[in-house]
């Protein structure tokens, strides 16, 4: 009778735990590297909603900003996705771990239309944080951020949105 060679025990434990260090040190690189392709694909998409808008207003928006004026949400996303500057997944409001809203003003006789988005982290916090950082861009298209932990799920608004440190890329 032959005897069968195999693995004992105590490698195929060696063999477990070295698997184990392997993937304790590759998940949290990973989880990382996600929340900043997140955060990327955020900025360039408030690019995309800025032109966008500008665009609205300079076709069929008739000078003014897409959205209801003085409502702070999607009605913004909605008007630029029904004339077809944006597809309808950035139209309903949420998109690479990222909520967008947007608010406008009105033209007056002494005031020009304005306009902002924001974008938050769908999950602000915790070890599947989409993530670290809030952005917004104003009619100005300077876009800004703010990574302070306790904003993270407030978006912004022309006032904070303003004195928002500028995003230096």
């Amino acid at each position: 009778m032959k005897k069968h060679g195999g693995f004992s025990l105590i490698e195929l434990l060696l063999v477990v735990a070295i698997i184990g260090i392997i993937v304790a040190i590759a998940i949290p690189n990973l989880l990382a590297s996600r929340r900043a392709a997140n955060e990327g694909s955020a900025v360039s998409t408030l690019r995309t909603v800025y032109g966008a808008n500008v665009s609205y207003a300079a076709t069929v928006g008739g000078g003014n900003y897409a959205g209801t004026p003085s409502t702070v949400g999607t009605s913004a996303l909605t008007d630029l996705a029904n004339a077809t500057f944006i597809d309808r997944v950035l139209g309903a409001g949420e998109k690479s771990g990222f909520a967008f809203v947007g608010d406008c003003t009105a033209a007056t006789q002494t005031e020009l239309p304005t306009f902002y988005f924001a974008a938050n982290p769908t999950t602000a916090s915790g070890i599947l944080a989409t993530g670290t950082k809030r952005f917004g861009v104003a009619t100005d298209g300077v876009i800004r951020f703010d990574a302070t932990e306790a904003t993270l799920a407030i978006p912004f608004d022309e006032v904070t949105l303003a004195a928002a440190a500028a995003l230096s890329n």
